[in-house]
């Protein structure tokens, strides 16, 4: 087998800094986790950003400051941004139609604004629209059309996010139709509330429906992190861990950084016979250019 990528996602959205104290949050931050994750063996970098309150944020600025701190100790590493905030709706009990507190719903040129302008290697693109956990997120095919032609536009590497088997039905329609291009690349997100399940079947089958030729990698929810971590490597696929799926190292310990979650995996694969790929060989892979 080849080497394996390995994405670290540093911070996230859901993950409030009540639940642990070692999220990070500022810029200075969450660059510094990502450069530890890549000294650890990360290739990628997934990176949300956060106001200094900690909550999260969709200002430019944010991101533009985090990968000039990045960049300046680590050329190499692979940016990945979010584009996924602004697409969850919380609708009023008296009134559905109606938003009420939780809501992010905004323009879908909103939620890309930070890809166009910075350009970073690649950036995610959420192709859901279901339950999640008690709310509502919404992509719908419309809008998932307008993100993916500013993506394009930029020169971006879109990394499809799959939360479930209709999505990988869209995707396969927007590169029909010239939206995306093919065969591409995905991420099964597993264990998302009312998304798909973290069995090893699940994600098996998932990976018989994608496109040949297509490159993947699959990431499990909170328990589920290291299983799939496993799992994606088994069955061929590239894995992610970072403190925006899970904060534990292990049942009931919090882990203290990105860099943990790193090295952990690193262990599982070492112990399966994996290896991960360095930045510089991650970007051969995908295709990658230096910016």
């Amino acid at each position: 087998m080849s080497k394996t990528i390995l994405t670290c996602a540093i911070t996230g959205n859901l993950t409030k800094p009540e639940m642990t104290p070692y999220l990070p949050i500022t810029p200075e931050q969450i660059a510094n986790a990502a450069l530890e994750a890549a000294e650890a063996g990360a290739a990628v970098a997934h990176i949300h950003v956060r106001h200094p309150d900690g909550k999260p944020s969709m200002e430019v600025e944010h991101y533009a400051e985090t990968i000039d701190l990045i960049k300046k100790q680590n050329k190499q590493l692979i940016i990945n941004l979010t584009t996924g905030p602004g697409g969850r709706f919380v609708p009023s009990e008296d009134e559905p139609k109606i938003f009420t507190t939780g809501t992010t719903l905004c323009h879908p040129l909103k939620r890309v604004e930070h890809i166009a302008k910075l350009k970073p290697d690649i950036c995610s693109l959420d192709l859901n629209t279901m339950n999640s956990g008690p709310d509502v997120v919404m992509n719908t095919p419309v809008n998932c059309r307008k993100m993916a032609k500013v993506i394009r536009d930029a020169g971006v590497m879109p990394e499809l996010e799959i939360f479930d088997t209709g999505d990988l039905n869209l995707a396969r329609d927007m590169i029909a139709d010239g939206s995306l291009e093919g065969p591409g690349l995905y991420t099964f997100v597993m264990g998302v509330k009312y998304g798909f399940n973290t069995d090893p079947a699940t994600l098996l089958f998932m990976r018989s429906q994608l496109p040949a030729g297509a490159k993947w990698a699959a990431f499990g929810i909170s328990r589920a992190e290291f299983p799939i971590v496993a799992a994606a490597y088994l069955f061929g696929g590239h894995v992610r861990v970072g403190m925006e799926d899970n904060i534990y190292l292990e049942k009931g310990v919090l882990c203290k950084s990105n860099a943990e979650l790193v090295l952990k995996a690193k262990g599982i694969l070492k112990e399966l016979g994996g290896q991960l790929a360095s930045s510089v060989e991650a970007r051969e892979m995908l295709g990658l250019k230096m910016h």
